[in-house]
């Protein structure tokens, strides 16, 4: 079993429609997630995924599978040196270790293929998967703001964990 970072694929869509169309993923994405997730979500995401070179948005492939997806997302203005990571993995391949290394996997593909010094993930402070998971990656946290969030009606704590380019 073997984890990869690769492009999205059209061919990807089916699937991803069924393992995206999940509100336990859903709960802890931004609103632009949607749920339901539907079979047009999906081959809209790709079309929009694969639209830059290098793509800075990845499936996360086992096998020949996607099981989930994995970006990181350029700032700009002042914030030019820096992306914001996102990333989800199908609920059945929870607490196996593959989304720790899809995210080591994805900041050495960042530093290696974008001019930027610090990525930046923000969970939402009730996700403690994601929190101990970036802990793992080497993310340090460098922020903890109140009440930030609204979501599903509820006020979440933001959270800023950060891993900067080695030298």
């Amino acid at each position: 079993m073997e984890i990869k970072l690769r492009p999205w694929i059209k061919t990807d869509a089916e699937h991803l429609a069924i393992i995206a169309n999940n509100y336990n993923i859903a709960k802890f994405m931004m609103n632009q997630f949607p749920h339901p997730y539907t079979i047009e979500n999906a081959y809209t995401f790709i079309e929009m995924s694969t639209k830059s070179s290098p793509s800075n948005i990845l499936a996360i492939d086992l096998n020949g599978i996607a099981i989930g997806g994995i970006g990181v997302h350029l700032q700009s203005d002042i914030y030019c040196k820096n992306a914001e990571l996102g990333y989800w993995l199908a609920e059945e391949y929870w607490g196996k270790g593959y989304i720790t290394t899809a995210i080591l996997l994805m900041i050495n593909y960042a530093f290696d293929n974008f001019d930027i010094e610090r990525i930046y993930a923000k969970p939402f402070g009730s996700n403690k998967g994601s929190k101990r998971v970036l802990e793992k990656t080497g993310f340090v946290l460098e922020a903890h703001l109140s009440k930030t969030i609204f979501k599903n009606n509820v006020y979440e704590d933001e959270l800023i964990y950060a891993v900067r380019r080695k030298v």
